[in-house]
Protein backbone atom coordinates (compact mmCIF):
# COMPACT_ATOMS: atom_id res chain seq x y z
CA UNK A 1 0.00 0.00 0.00
CA UNK A 2 1.33 3.43 -0.93
CA UNK A 3 2.51 5.63 1.91
CA UNK A 4 4.49 8.88 1.69
CA UNK A 5 8.15 8.44 2.60
CA UNK A 6 7.99 10.90 5.50
CA UNK A 7 5.06 9.13 7.17
CA UNK A 8 6.65 5.69 6.62
CA UNK A 9 10.00 6.66 8.17
CA UNK A 10 8.45 8.78 10.94
CA UNK A 11 6.19 5.89 11.99
CA UNK A 12 9.17 3.48 11.95
CA UNK A 13 11.20 5.86 14.13
CA UNK A 14 8.32 6.12 16.60
CA UNK A 15 7.96 2.38 17.19
CA UNK A 16 11.61 1.40 16.78
CA UNK A 17 13.70 0.54 19.87
CA UNK A 18 16.30 3.24 20.32
CA UNK A 19 19.90 2.67 21.15
CA UNK A 20 19.71 5.55 23.61
CA UNK A 21 17.31 4.45 26.36
CA UNK A 22 17.31 7.93 27.86
CA UNK A 23 15.58 9.27 24.74
CA UNK A 24 12.97 6.52 25.02
CA UNK A 25 12.39 7.50 28.64
CA UNK A 26 11.96 11.18 27.75
CA UNK A 27 9.49 10.25 24.99
CA UNK A 28 7.49 8.14 27.44
CA UNK A 29 7.41 10.86 30.09
CA UNK A 30 6.29 13.42 27.47
CA UNK A 31 3.45 11.11 26.48
CA UNK A 32 2.45 10.43 30.11
CA UNK A 33 2.65 14.11 31.03
CA UNK A 34 0.43 15.04 28.10
CA UNK A 35 -2.08 12.33 29.04
CA UNK A 36 -2.19 13.49 32.67
CA UNK A 37 -2.65 17.11 31.63
CA UNK A 38 -5.55 16.25 29.33
CA UNK A 39 -7.07 14.01 32.01
CA UNK A 40 -6.83 16.75 34.64
CA UNK A 41 -8.43 19.35 32.36
CA UNK A 42 -11.36 17.11 31.45
CA UNK A 43 -12.06 16.08 35.06
CA UNK A 44 -11.69 19.55 36.59
CA UNK A 45 -13.80 21.31 33.94
CA UNK A 46 -16.45 18.59 34.22
CA UNK A 47 -16.64 19.09 37.99
CA UNK A 48 -16.88 22.86 37.53
CA UNK A 49 -19.67 22.32 34.98
CA UNK A 50 -21.39 20.11 37.53
CA UNK A 51 -21.18 22.76 40.24
CA UNK A 52 -22.47 25.43 37.84
CA UNK A 53 -25.35 23.19 36.77
CA UNK A 54 -26.27 22.44 40.39
CA UNK A 55 -26.17 26.09 41.38
CA UNK A 56 -28.16 27.08 38.29
CA UNK A 57 -30.89 24.52 38.95
CA UNK A 58 -31.14 25.43 42.64
CA UNK A 59 -30.80 29.20 42.58
CA UNK A 60 -32.49 29.91 39.26
CA UNK A 61 -35.17 27.38 40.08
CA UNK A 62 -36.12 29.50 43.10
CA UNK A 63 -35.78 33.07 41.85
CA UNK A 64 -37.99 34.46 39.06
CA UNK A 65 -36.61 34.11 35.55
CA UNK A 66 -38.36 37.37 34.66
CA UNK A 67 -40.80 39.76 36.35
CA UNK A 68 -43.46 42.06 34.93
CA UNK A 69 -44.69 45.04 36.94
CA UNK A 70 -47.43 47.54 36.18
CA UNK A 71 -47.10 51.28 36.70
CA UNK A 72 -50.19 50.81 38.87
CA UNK A 73 -51.00 47.73 40.98
CA UNK A 74 -52.24 44.88 38.79
CA UNK A 75 -55.91 44.14 39.49
CA UNK A 76 -56.23 41.12 37.16
CA UNK A 77 -52.95 39.26 37.16
CA UNK A 78 -54.37 36.37 35.13
CA UNK A 79 -55.13 38.68 32.21
CA UNK A 80 -51.56 39.99 32.34
CA UNK A 81 -50.28 36.40 32.57
CA UNK A 82 -52.28 35.40 29.47
CA UNK A 83 -50.72 38.28 27.52
CA UNK A 84 -47.23 37.28 28.68
CA UNK A 85 -47.77 33.61 27.83
CA UNK A 86 -48.53 34.57 24.24
CA UNK A 87 -44.75 34.76 23.96
CA UNK A 88 -43.51 31.24 23.02
CA UNK A 89 -40.62 31.48 25.50
CA UNK A 90 -42.93 31.96 28.52
CA UNK A 91 -43.80 28.64 30.14
CA UNK A 92 -45.83 29.74 33.18
CA UNK A 93 -46.78 32.82 35.22
CA UNK A 94 -47.84 33.51 38.80
CA UNK A 95 -48.56 36.59 40.96
CA UNK A 96 -45.52 38.07 42.62
CA UNK A 97 -44.44 40.70 45.11
CA UNK A 98 -41.06 41.61 46.54
CA UNK A 99 -40.00 43.31 49.76
CA UNK A 100 -36.77 43.75 51.68
CA UNK A 101 -36.40 44.01 55.42
CA UNK A 102 -34.93 42.54 58.57
CA UNK A 103 -35.99 39.45 60.50
CA UNK A 104 -35.82 39.77 64.27
CA UNK A 105 -36.10 37.06 66.90
CA UNK A 106 -34.96 37.20 70.53
CA UNK A 107 -32.43 39.95 69.92
CA UNK A 108 -30.97 38.43 66.76
CA UNK A 109 -31.43 40.19 63.43
CA UNK A 110 -30.83 39.22 59.83
CA UNK A 111 -31.42 40.98 56.49
CA UNK A 112 -33.92 39.14 54.34
CA UNK A 113 -35.54 39.34 50.93
CA UNK A 114 -39.25 38.57 50.98
CA UNK A 115 -41.09 37.13 47.98
CA UNK A 116 -44.87 37.27 47.91
CA UNK A 117 -46.28 34.14 46.23
CA UNK A 118 -49.53 32.30 45.59
CA UNK A 119 -49.06 28.79 47.07
CA UNK A 120 -51.50 27.30 44.56
CA UNK A 121 -49.49 28.63 41.59
CA UNK A 122 -45.94 28.36 42.93
CA UNK A 123 -45.21 24.84 41.65
CA UNK A 124 -45.63 26.12 38.07
CA UNK A 125 -42.84 28.69 38.33
CA UNK A 126 -40.55 27.43 41.11
CA UNK A 127 -38.90 24.34 42.57
CA UNK A 128 -39.82 25.51 46.10
CA UNK A 129 -42.54 22.85 46.73
CA UNK A 130 -39.96 20.10 46.09
CA UNK A 131 -37.62 21.45 48.79
CA UNK A 132 -39.94 21.96 51.76
CA UNK A 133 -38.35 20.19 54.74
CA UNK A 134 -40.82 21.13 57.48
CA UNK A 135 -44.42 22.24 57.35
CA UNK A 136 -46.36 22.81 54.15
CA UNK A 137 -46.59 25.54 51.55
CA UNK A 138 -50.37 25.38 51.91
CA UNK A 139 -49.97 26.90 55.39
CA UNK A 140 -49.49 30.30 53.70
CA UNK A 141 -53.11 31.35 53.99
CA UNK A 142 -54.11 34.97 53.23
CA UNK A 143 -54.41 37.14 56.31
CA UNK A 144 -52.53 34.75 58.62
CA UNK A 145 -49.10 36.27 57.80
CA UNK A 146 -47.32 32.95 57.60
CA UNK A 147 -43.75 32.82 56.35
CA UNK A 148 -41.58 30.15 54.75
CA UNK A 149 -37.94 30.54 55.77
CA UNK A 150 -34.73 28.85 54.70
CA UNK A 151 -33.01 26.11 56.66
CA UNK A 152 -30.00 28.30 57.57
CA UNK A 153 -32.28 31.06 58.83
CA UNK A 154 -34.27 28.54 60.90
CA UNK A 155 -31.11 27.12 62.46
CA UNK A 156 -29.63 30.56 63.10
CA UNK A 157 -32.72 31.70 65.02
CA UNK A 158 -33.57 28.26 66.43
CA UNK A 159 -37.03 28.32 64.85
CA UNK A 160 -39.52 25.52 64.21
CA UNK A 161 -42.83 25.47 62.36
CA UNK A 162 -45.36 27.38 64.48
CA UNK A 163 -42.83 29.76 66.06
CA UNK A 164 -43.18 33.53 65.68
CA UNK A 165 -40.72 36.17 64.57
CA UNK A 166 -40.81 39.83 63.57
CA UNK A 167 -40.31 41.34 60.13
CA UNK A 168 -39.09 44.94 60.07
CA UNK A 169 -39.61 46.75 56.78
CA UNK A 170 -38.80 50.38 55.91
CA UNK A 171 -41.67 52.68 55.04
CA UNK A 172 -41.60 56.16 53.57
CA UNK A 173 -43.03 58.77 55.90
CA UNK A 174 -43.04 62.48 56.63
CA UNK A 175 -40.70 61.96 59.57
CA UNK A 176 -37.41 63.94 59.56
CA UNK A 177 -35.44 60.91 58.33
CA UNK A 178 -37.95 60.20 55.55
CA UNK A 179 -38.15 56.50 56.47
CA UNK A 180 -39.68 54.80 59.48
CA UNK A 181 -39.52 51.10 60.34
CA UNK A 182 -42.76 49.13 60.35
CA UNK A 183 -43.04 45.83 62.17
CA UNK A 184 -45.11 42.82 61.25
CA UNK A 185 -45.48 39.66 63.31
CA UNK A 186 -45.03 36.49 61.22
CA UNK A 187 -45.71 32.81 61.92
CA UNK A 188 -43.28 30.18 60.61
CA UNK A 189 -45.41 28.09 58.23
CA UNK A 190 -42.67 25.98 56.63
CA UNK A 191 -38.91 25.58 56.23
CA UNK A 192 -37.20 24.97 52.88
CA UNK A 193 -33.70 23.84 51.98
CA UNK A 194 -32.27 24.10 48.45
CA UNK A 195 -28.60 23.86 49.43
CA UNK A 196 -27.64 27.35 48.27
CA UNK A 197 -27.13 30.85 49.63
CA UNK A 198 -30.89 31.41 49.34
CA UNK A 199 -31.36 29.28 52.47
CA UNK A 200 -30.15 32.26 54.47
CA UNK A 201 -31.34 35.24 52.40
CA UNK A 202 -34.84 34.40 51.17
CA UNK A 203 -38.25 34.08 52.84
CA UNK A 204 -41.70 33.75 51.30
CA UNK A 205 -45.14 34.95 52.35
CA UNK A 206 -48.56 34.92 50.72
CA UNK A 207 -48.83 37.52 47.95
CA UNK A 208 -52.02 38.88 49.55
CA UNK A 209 -50.13 39.54 52.80
CA UNK A 210 -47.28 41.11 50.84
CA UNK A 211 -49.70 43.45 49.08
CA UNK A 212 -51.19 44.40 52.46
CA UNK A 213 -47.72 45.20 53.81
CA UNK A 214 -47.13 47.42 50.79
CA UNK A 215 -50.51 49.07 51.39
CA UNK A 216 -51.84 48.14 47.96
CA UNK A 217 -55.59 48.11 47.21
CA UNK A 218 -57.40 44.85 48.02
CA UNK A 219 -57.29 42.28 45.24
CA UNK A 220 -54.23 43.77 43.54
CA UNK A 221 -50.63 42.59 43.25
CA UNK A 222 -47.47 44.46 42.19
CA UNK A 223 -46.81 42.16 39.24
CA UNK A 224 -46.20 38.62 38.01
CA UNK A 225 -43.22 36.33 37.78
CA UNK A 226 -42.48 34.25 34.70
CA UNK A 227 -40.88 30.87 34.14
CA UNK A 228 -39.11 30.67 30.79
CA UNK A 229 -38.24 27.69 28.61
CA UNK A 230 -34.73 29.08 28.10
CA UNK A 231 -33.81 31.19 31.10
CA UNK A 232 -30.75 32.58 29.30
CA UNK A 233 -33.15 34.38 26.95
CA UNK A 234 -34.64 36.32 29.91
CA UNK A 235 -33.30 39.79 28.93
CA UNK A 236 -34.59 39.50 25.37
CA UNK A 237 -37.97 38.12 26.47
CA UNK A 238 -38.38 40.90 29.06
CA UNK A 239 -37.70 43.63 26.51
CA UNK A 240 -40.06 42.03 24.00
CA UNK A 241 -42.89 41.80 26.55
CA UNK A 242 -42.52 45.43 27.64
CA UNK A 243 -42.54 46.52 24.00
CA UNK A 244 -45.77 44.56 23.40
CA UNK A 245 -47.55 45.65 26.59
CA UNK A 246 -46.75 49.34 26.31
CA UNK A 247 -45.35 52.10 28.50
CA UNK A 248 -47.45 51.20 31.52
CA UNK A 249 -45.27 48.19 32.31
CA UNK A 250 -41.68 47.49 33.21
CA UNK A 251 -39.72 44.25 33.40
CA UNK A 252 -36.78 42.80 35.24
CA UNK A 253 -34.99 39.46 35.06
CA UNK A 254 -32.61 37.19 36.95
CA UNK A 255 -29.48 38.58 35.27
CA UNK A 256 -29.84 41.75 37.35
CA UNK A 257 -30.17 39.89 40.66
CA UNK A 258 -28.02 36.79 40.15
CA UNK A 259 -26.04 37.60 37.01
CA UNK A 260 -22.86 38.60 38.84
CA UNK A 261 -22.68 35.19 40.54
CA UNK A 262 -22.86 33.27 37.28
CA UNK A 263 -20.50 35.68 35.52
CA UNK A 264 -17.98 35.03 38.29
CA UNK A 265 -18.46 31.27 37.93
CA UNK A 266 -17.92 31.52 34.17
CA UNK A 267 -14.78 33.62 34.66
CA UNK A 268 -13.48 31.15 37.25
CA UNK A 269 -13.96 28.25 34.84
CA UNK A 270 -12.10 30.15 32.11
CA UNK A 271 -9.15 31.04 34.34
CA UNK A 272 -8.80 27.52 35.78
CA UNK A 273 -8.99 26.14 32.25
CA UNK A 274 -6.14 28.40 31.16
CA UNK A 275 -4.05 27.42 34.19
CA UNK A 276 -4.59 23.72 33.51
CA UNK A 277 -3.70 24.32 29.87
CA UNK A 278 -0.22 25.31 31.06
CA UNK A 279 0.22 21.74 32.35
CA UNK A 280 -0.63 20.45 28.89
CA UNK A 281 1.71 23.02 27.34
CA UNK A 282 4.64 21.93 29.54
CA UNK A 283 4.04 18.30 28.64
CA UNK A 284 3.64 19.12 24.95
CA UNK A 285 6.84 21.15 24.81
CA UNK A 286 8.75 18.28 26.37
CA UNK A 287 8.38 16.88 22.88
CA UNK A 288 10.87 19.57 21.79
CA UNK A 289 13.58 18.12 24.04
CA UNK A 290 12.71 14.60 22.89
CA UNK A 291 12.95 15.42 19.20
CA UNK A 292 16.13 17.46 19.56
CA UNK A 293 17.83 14.42 21.13
CA UNK A 294 16.33 12.15 18.45
CA UNK A 295 17.67 14.45 15.73
CA UNK A 296 21.15 14.30 17.30
CA UNK A 297 20.85 10.52 17.61
CA UNK A 298 19.68 10.07 14.02
CA UNK A 299 22.11 12.55 12.46
CA UNK A 300 23.80 9.85 10.39
CA UNK A 301 20.47 8.53 9.11
CA UNK A 302 19.42 12.05 8.16
CA UNK A 303 22.62 12.66 6.21
CA UNK A 304 22.28 9.34 4.37
CA UNK A 305 18.66 10.12 3.45
CA UNK A 306 19.77 13.51 2.15
CA UNK A 307 22.51 11.78 0.09
CA UNK A 308 19.90 9.43 -1.39
CA UNK A 309 17.85 12.40 -2.53
CA UNK A 310 15.48 13.21 0.34
CA UNK A 311 14.55 16.88 0.37
CA UNK A 312 14.77 19.09 3.48
CA UNK A 313 10.96 19.24 3.48
CA UNK A 314 10.75 15.42 3.61
CA UNK A 315 13.29 15.25 6.45
CA UNK A 316 11.34 17.89 8.35
CA UNK A 317 8.11 15.96 7.81
CA UNK A 318 9.68 12.75 9.20
CA UNK A 319 10.25 14.28 12.62
CA UNK A 320 6.99 16.22 12.57
CA UNK A 321 5.23 12.87 12.11
CA UNK A 322 7.20 11.33 14.96
CA UNK A 323 6.40 14.17 17.37
CA UNK A 324 2.77 14.33 16.30
CA UNK A 325 2.36 10.60 16.95
CA UNK A 326 3.67 11.09 20.50
CA UNK A 327 1.19 13.95 21.00
CA UNK A 328 -1.68 12.00 19.43
CA UNK A 329 -1.14 8.91 21.59
CA UNK A 330 -0.76 10.96 24.78
CA UNK A 331 -3.88 13.00 23.99
CA UNK A 332 -5.88 9.87 23.14
CA UNK A 333 -4.91 8.12 26.38
CA UNK A 334 -5.64 11.25 28.44
CA UNK A 335 -9.01 11.74 26.74
CA UNK A 336 -10.16 8.16 27.35
CA UNK A 337 -9.07 8.20 31.00
CA UNK A 338 -10.45 11.73 31.52
CA UNK A 339 -13.88 10.85 30.11
CA UNK A 340 -14.06 7.69 32.24
CA UNK A 341 -13.01 9.62 35.35
CA UNK A 342 -15.45 12.48 34.69
CA UNK A 343 -18.35 10.07 34.23
CA UNK A 344 -17.54 8.24 37.47
CA UNK A 345 -16.07 10.97 39.69
CA UNK A 346 -19.11 11.09 41.99
CA UNK A 347 -18.97 7.33 42.58
CA UNK A 348 -15.20 7.50 43.04
CA UNK A 349 -15.46 10.24 45.68
CA UNK A 350 -18.25 8.31 47.44
CA UNK A 351 -15.99 5.22 47.52
CA UNK A 352 -13.09 7.26 48.90
CA UNK A 353 -15.38 8.69 51.60
CA UNK A 354 -16.53 5.23 52.65
CA UNK A 355 -12.95 3.91 52.55
CA UNK A 356 -11.54 6.81 54.58
CA UNK A 357 -14.56 7.03 56.87
CA UNK A 358 -14.68 10.79 56.43
CA UNK A 359 -16.94 12.96 54.27
CA UNK A 360 -15.03 15.06 51.76
CA UNK A 361 -17.84 17.58 51.27
CA UNK A 362 -19.80 17.83 54.49
CA UNK A 363 -23.29 19.32 54.23
CA UNK A 364 -22.51 21.32 57.38
CA UNK A 365 -19.79 23.21 55.51
CA UNK A 366 -20.75 23.15 51.83
CA UNK A 367 -24.07 23.85 50.16
CA UNK A 368 -23.57 20.76 47.98
CA UNK A 369 -22.80 17.53 49.84
CA UNK A 370 -21.64 15.51 46.81
CA UNK A 371 -19.17 16.16 44.01
CA UNK A 372 -21.19 16.75 40.83
CA UNK A 373 -19.84 16.23 37.34
CA UNK A 374 -21.24 17.32 34.01
CA UNK A 375 -19.17 16.12 31.05
CA UNK A 376 -19.59 18.41 28.07
CA UNK A 377 -18.27 17.09 24.80
CA UNK A 378 -17.52 20.58 23.54
CA UNK A 379 -15.02 20.96 26.39
CA UNK A 380 -13.49 17.59 25.50
CA UNK A 381 -13.16 18.63 21.84
CA UNK A 382 -11.52 21.95 22.79
CA UNK A 383 -9.09 20.25 25.19
CA UNK A 384 -8.08 17.63 22.61
CA UNK A 385 -7.68 20.27 19.92
CA UNK A 386 -5.50 22.43 22.18
CA UNK A 387 -3.30 19.45 23.14
CA UNK A 388 -2.86 18.35 19.51
CA UNK A 389 -2.08 21.88 18.32
CA UNK A 390 0.49 22.40 21.07
CA UNK A 391 2.04 19.01 20.28
CA UNK A 392 2.26 19.89 16.61
CA UNK A 393 3.82 23.30 17.31
CA UNK A 394 6.40 21.60 19.53
CA UNK A 395 7.63 19.56 16.55
CA UNK A 396 8.42 22.52 14.30
CA UNK A 397 11.77 23.68 15.65
CA UNK A 398 13.44 20.23 16.07
CA UNK A 399 12.15 19.21 12.62
CA UNK A 400 13.58 22.38 11.12
CA UNK A 401 16.93 21.61 12.78
CA UNK A 402 16.85 18.14 11.26
CA UNK A 403 16.20 19.58 7.81
CA UNK A 404 19.40 21.66 8.08
CA UNK A 405 21.67 18.58 8.26
CA UNK A 406 23.81 18.44 5.08
CA UNK A 407 24.71 15.22 3.16
CA UNK A 408 28.43 15.74 3.81
CA UNK A 409 27.80 15.38 7.54
CA UNK A 410 27.30 11.63 6.99
CA UNK A 411 31.06 11.24 7.33
CA UNK A 412 30.93 12.82 10.81
CA UNK A 413 28.36 10.28 12.04
CA UNK A 414 30.11 7.21 10.67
Amino acid sequence: MFRPLSIFIGARYTRAKRRNHFISFISLTSMIGLALGVLAMIVVLSVMNGFQKEMSSRILGMVPHAMLYGAEPVADWRALADKAMANPQVQAAAPYAELEGMLSHRGLMQPIQIHGIDPAEEDKVSILPEHIRQGSLNNLQPGEFGVVIGDITARRFGLQVGDKLTLIIPELSSAPGGVTPRMQRLNVAAVFKVGAELDSSLALINVVDAAAMQRLPDGTVPGIRLALKDLYQAPQVSKALVAELGAGYRADDWTHTQGSLFSAMKMEKTMIGLLLLLIVAVAAFNIIATLIMVVADKGGDIAILRTLGATPRQIMAVFMVQGSVIGLVGTLIGTVLGVLAALNVSALVAWLESFAGQQVMSSDVYFISSLPSDLQWLDVALICSAALILSFLATLYPSWRAAQVQPAEALRYE
